[in-house]
């Protein structure tokens, strides 16, 4: 069985943006964390505020985002960073927010990737925890999606997207499979930014959700097309339908080996999923991996 070394940054970073759902001006701190932390987000604007693990078991639903709570202290839409944490493999994290949301960025995960990247990432002596799906494992809603785990013969992450929105919709079907590990991340999957339809901006709006930000800040698609932006690529949605699949899982607070397959899926099936997975596997500790391999 293949395993590997934690890593953490090599120094810290700080990133500013705002907020899609609280239109909050943000800083977020990127800090170095010792063996066996895992990602913990810290609330810097809360007076005593406790670090919030960023595992499953903090998880509490927010429509069309992913959240965690922990001792009354709380964080929001940290699906992208989590993606560019797992995506690059960085393991211990210690993230300091002055807002109840990370910021938006320009809906990708990009920025922070090449950032993190900067800042550099070193190995540390401790081994990864992991899971290896050994049998399937799927989980469904009543509007027919599903999301579904299977066992590989290799020791990889792999995820596949099946989006379909039917015949009306501004967004053609899609389909994609991909290996995820740091080469994949950076060239097939950060850059994808988030999307709405364009009639669904006026109730979002009405909401208070968006109101700092533009079509150009995201990808908003319309009956002509993307509005005031470009695709990056075209099948850029399924591509970040795959980002937030990698950033849900990263709740499980290992690595995680077999295969993926989403049909339709959002946020809070990938979370159902990953509860399931816990419930049903047993999580191999690093001392029990390295033996193994």
């Amino acid at each position: 069985m293949q395993t590997r070394n934690q890593r953490t940054l090599a120094r810290s970073i700080e990133c500013s943006g705002v907020g899609i759902f609280t239109n909050a001006d943000v800083k977020i701190r990127f800090c170095p964390a010792p063996e066996n932390h895992g990602i913990q987000f810290i609330r810097t604007d809360l007076v005593d505020s406790k670090p919030i693990p960023a595992l499953i078991q903090n998880a509490v639903f927010k429509q069309r985002r992913t959240a965690i709570e922990y001792q009354g202290a709380s964080v929001e839409m940290i699906e992208h960073v989590m993606a560019a944490l797992a995506g690059l493999r960085i393991d211990n994290c210690r993230i300091e927010i002055n807002a109840p949301e990370a910021p938006c960025f320009d809906g990708s995960s990009q920025e922070l990737s090449i950032e993190l990247l900067e800042a550099g990432i070193v190995e540390q002596p401790f081994k990864r925890d992991l899971i290896c799906i050994g049998q399937p494992v799927s989980v469904e809603d009543d509007t027919g999606s599903f999301i579904q785990a299977k066992p590989l013969n290799r020791s990889v992450l792999a995820i596949g997207y099946y989006l379909n929105y039917g015949e009306d919709s501004p967004i053609p079907p899609q389909c994609l499979t991909l290996e995820i590990n740091p080469e994949t991340w950076m060239k097939q999957l950060a850059f994808s930014r988030t999307f709405v339809l364009e009639d669904e901006v006026e109730t979002m709006r009405s909401l208070g959700y968006g109101l700092r930000l533009s079509a150009g800040d995201l990808l908003v698609l319309g009956e002509q097309g993307v509005v005031d932006n470009e695709l990056r690529t075209l099948d850029e949605c399924v591509r970040h339908k795959i980002l937030d699949c990698l950033g849900d899982f990263a709740l499980i607070g290992c690595d995680l080996y077999g295969y993926f397959c989403a049909n339709q899926s959002g946020h809070a099936l990938n979370r159902e999923l990953i509860k399931k997975i816990k419930s049903t596997h047993q999580i191999i500790s690093s001392e029990a991996a390295w033996k193994i391999a």
